[in-house]
């Protein structure tokens, strides 16, 4: 087993110049975007310091080891080996969605989304000249679901598409291989085309039975197509590589007709740090981090029933975000405004993530159990009425 993966200083952190870290004055601990603080898996620290060292930094070739790659980790992850030849590079998660959606809808026709879900959707949809389709998840108390009947109605009346999360973003939802088949299967029937997204999934936990969507059948295969990414894991988003995966002949033709300019966005270091994050050297860096992430998700759990208890907290599946309720706490609407002005913690806004996050925050507690701690200590200082002191993570070190 190896060594824990630990979160580095905050003083340390403080050095770093990516939005995590430069949006807000040096007092508010930061948890909103999804950015970890974790030190780099050191394959791929190696892989970055040779490049530089070689004046690796030209562009991206036209043939590259990332597919293959790509291939035989979610083989190894997942049990699941597409064809690299169903694969094309780009810049990111976002622009394959858009590059795929162009392609398979026409302009004015619906695309389906599940709120609450991640915000660049919502634009995303918009930018490849389509209408968004809002179906929400199903809280059923226990789990969030995707609402099927909801989704099959809003096909039969004309929606062309399903933008898919999966690992779903901001809840931390695994869909259950049982869903993703149903949902395949009502696509076909309708005609219409599912795009996943699937940055989150290499941080699904052990437990939790995450399937890809394109290995959930034939019906999957013929309509989908998958955008994935080694960012999220590995924290490369920086970097800017992903891949646009198609698993059928009808769906590979649509990528492979697609411009070589779409491929040629790709990054070259963003290449090069995701081959090594998917190379089998960095498995055992990304098991110590499933487990760090364990322990922060129930740590957080545990201090939020302490220290929040009207709040109300699902422990996640899978990354490193977490979706809570504050509405019983009376903060409004958008509480992350009171928890950022007073508390000086900077959590992601709820309503970003459509009507339904409304009195909701999503926390990232991709970070030390010291800073995950003091977060939750400030927000509990709100519940009492008092904007009590706490000592910081640097006093404390």
């Amino acid at each position: 087993m190896t060594a824990d993966v630990v979160a580095l200083p905050l003083a340390e952190l403080r050095q770093r110049t990516s939005e995590k870290w430069r949006e807000y004055p040096e007092g508010v601990l930061p948890l909103f975007v999804a950015e970890t603080d974790f030190a780099l898996a050191p394959e791929i620290t190696k892989a970055l310091e040779r490049a530089v060292r070689v004046g690796d930094t030209g562009y991206v070739a036209s043939r590259t080891p990332l597919a293959t790659a790509y291939s035989a980790f979610a083989e190894r992850r997942f049990g699941w080996a597409p064809d690299p030849a169903g694969m094309r590079s780009t810049a990111d998660v976002s622009m394959g969605i858009v590059e795929i959606l162009r392609r398979t809808i026409a302009p004015g026709e619906r695309v389906i989304v599940n709120p609450p879900v991640y915000p660049p959707f919502f634009e995303l949809v918009e930018e490849a000249g389509g209408v968004v389709e809002r179906v929400p998840l199903r809280d059923t108390g226990e789990a969030w679901q995707l609402d099927l009947d909801a989704i099959e109605a809003a096909l039969a009346a004309g929606a062309k598409a399903v933008l898919l999360c999966n690992p779903h973003n901001p809840t931390g939802t695994v869909h259950s291989a049982t869903t993703l088949r149903a949902l395949a299967e009502i696509a076909a029937a309708h005609g219409a085309t599912v795009v996943s997204d699937e940055i989150h999934a290499p941080l699904a936990q052990p437990d939790a039975g995450y399937m890809p969507f394109l290995a959930a059948g034939d019906a999957a295969r013929e309509v989908g197509y998958a955008v994935v990414s080694a960012s999220k894991a590995f924290n490369l988003a920086g970097l800017k590589c992903a891949l646009m995966v198609a698993a059928s002949d009808r769906t590979r033709r649509v990528l492979r007709e697609m411009p070589v300019e779409v491929e040629w966005r790709t990054g070259q270091f963003g290449l090069i740090a995701a081959v090594a994050a998917f190379a089998p050297e960095s498995d055992a860096w990304l098991d110590a981090l499933l487990r760090t992430l364990d322990e922060n998700r129930r740590l957080l759990g545990a201090l939020l029933a302490e220290q929040l208890p009207g709040a109300r907290y699902r422990m996640p599946d899978a990354g490193y975000l977490a979706w809570i309720d504050l509405t019983d706490l009376g903060w409004g609407p958008n509480p992350a405004r009171r928890i950022l002005r007073e508390a000086e913690v900077a959590l992601h806004f709820g309503p970003a993530f459509g009507a339904e996050g409304a009195g909701h925050v999503r926390l990232n507690f991709g970070t030390s159990p010291e800073i995950i701690t003091e977060a939750v200590a400030r927000m509990g200082a709100l519940r009492i009425g008092s904007r009590a002191e706490h000592p910081t993570p640097e006093a404390e070190a």
